[in-house]
């Protein structure tokens, strides 16, 4: 992209554009014949030079006026990783930026939405969890991102995101995955930096041959890797998947609060470990103050622990999950703890507004799409405090207008970035039902 505007013209297939503001897939966005138009690199206040690539979309060829905020963008990759889509941006201004996508997401859902009480943003070369594309070619295995938008799979031979451990192990893995038979076009590896190591789950397109195993036992052995599962492509996602242990050479143990666990293969992890302490803190400062002896708090999505087992030292913890694999390591982690792990596929099965009765606080942190039906169940009940952590605004907004409906307030939150340079934030916000309307389950929200 060219930044000096000498000879920098527009003409039949380059528009000169102004940018009226930086939209939430973080494109620039103006508007041409009267809709938005979003245009890719671009920041808001800038003029620039853009070529039309799809309907109401355009990529920025030259800036001709840049934002104060536009710096250059650290890793050479930026531009055709699809990985980063806001390394031409300030790390500030990005942050204040993604904590107005969070107030503006509580403002649409109802709420009058000061500043965040505090904005935290995860250092470069800290991400521990990594979901890698593998494509075959003819020099051998390519390990990588797809390009933004495309299928094309971007060899990753820099990063300025992940940790520096994960980054290492895609060289070292590189020549096992071009000898495997399993692996005949595409794949994918995700791989989590626990406490005891990289835990690794790979998925390919065929199956693995007994020299596969053997090829990936060795590897792990020689570098240092707890445990190697195995899926068919296309099977990773979903509560009853369980992977295959291709080989597991030593225990797989992660810490949350000090307690260990032994997390399932592909276990969701918070993408930083000063993202996930940001977190944990914010949503232990949102639990009231005082509660009884006894007190107990309902968390739901509450996978291995990273959350309950921290708030198992203020409160007896009800944890519901729908995966079996995170149940099963919660059971495990928090035996002998106020922590009871329940199985419960919540977007089918959501906890009925009376389930919630007694509970001094409702803790959740829903995937990305949101908590659904079970939101509508949480905003009928009369919990007094709610605590939402959501890595999704639009997702935020929509459920936390149903606490609005049913008269709950606003009572603080917070902005956590732990995807650094990308379009998504996290946020922990709390919710308190005034005196007044705790007198019972309300009637449930309107769908």
């Amino acid at each position: 992209m060219r930044t000096d505007p000498a000879p920098a013209t527009a003409g039949p297939d380059r528009l000169e554009l102004t940018i009226d503001s930086l939209g939430q897939e973080g494109d620039g966005v103006t508007r041409r014949h009267g809709a938005p138009l979003r245009v890719r690199y671009a920041l808001g206040g800038e003029t620039v030079l853009a070529r039309e690539t799809g309907r109401r979309r355009a990529i920025a060829e030259a800036i001709l006026c840049a934002s104060p905020d536009r710096v250059a963008p650290p890793c050479p990759l930026f531009g055709r990783c699809g990985g980063c889509v806001l390394q031409h941006l300030d790390r500030e201004a990005g942050l204040a930026w993604k904590a107005g996508l969070v107030r503006a997401a509580l403002r649409d859902a109802g709420f009058d939405a000061a500043p965040p009480v505090a904005a935290v943003q995860s250092p470069p070369r800290t991400r521990r969890r990594m979901d890698l594309a593998l494509r075959r070619g003819p020099h051998g295995v390519t390990i990588g991102l797809h390009e933004r938008g495309a299928e094309a799979v971007i060899a990753l031979d820099a990063c300025h995101v992940l940790h520096p451990v994960l980054f290492a192990l895609l060289d070292a893995i590189r020549p096992t995955l071009t000898s495997l038979q399993g692996l005949r076009r595409a794949g994918s590896l995700g791989v989590n930096l626990l406490d005891s190591g990289p835990d690794l789950l790979l998925a390919t397109d065929g199956a693995l041959l007994p020299r596969d195993r053997a090829l990936l036992a060795d590897f792990a052995v020689l570098h240092g890797v707890p445990r190697i599962a195995w899926q068919a492509e296309g099977l990773r996602t979903g509560a009853d998947a369980v992977p295959e242990v291709v080989c597991g050479v030593s225990p797989v143990l992660h810490r949350f609060a000090g307690v260990a666990v032994s997390p399932p293969p592909g276990a969701f992890l918070q993408a930083t470990r000063e993202g996930e302490a940001a977190i944990v803190e914010a949503v232990l400062d949102g639990l009231p103050e005082r509660m009884p002896r006894g007190a107990r708090v309902v968390e739901l999505y509450a996978g291995c622990g990273t959350i309950g087992l921290a708030m198992a030292a203020r409160a007896h913890v009800s944890a519901y999950e729908g995966h079996a694999g995170a149940v099963s390591a919660l059971r495990a982690g928090g035996a002998g703890r106020r922590i009871e792990a329940h199985r419960r596929d919540l977007n089918r099965q959501p906890l009925l507004a009376r389930e919630f009765a007694g509970a001094s606080a409702v803790v959740l942190d829903p995937p990305h799409p949101g908590a659904g039906a079970q939101m509508r169940e949480v905003a009928a009940s009369a919990v007094p405090r709610i605590v939402y952590v959501s890595c999704n605004p639009n997702a935020l907004a929509q459920d936390t207008r149903l606490l609005a409906t049913a008269g709950y307030r606003l009572a603080r939150y917070r902005v956590i970035d732990q995807f650094l340079w990308s379009a998504r934030v996290e946020s922990v916000c709390v919710f308190d039902r005034p005196a007044a309307v705790r007198r019972g389950p309300m009637p449930r929200p309107p769908r």
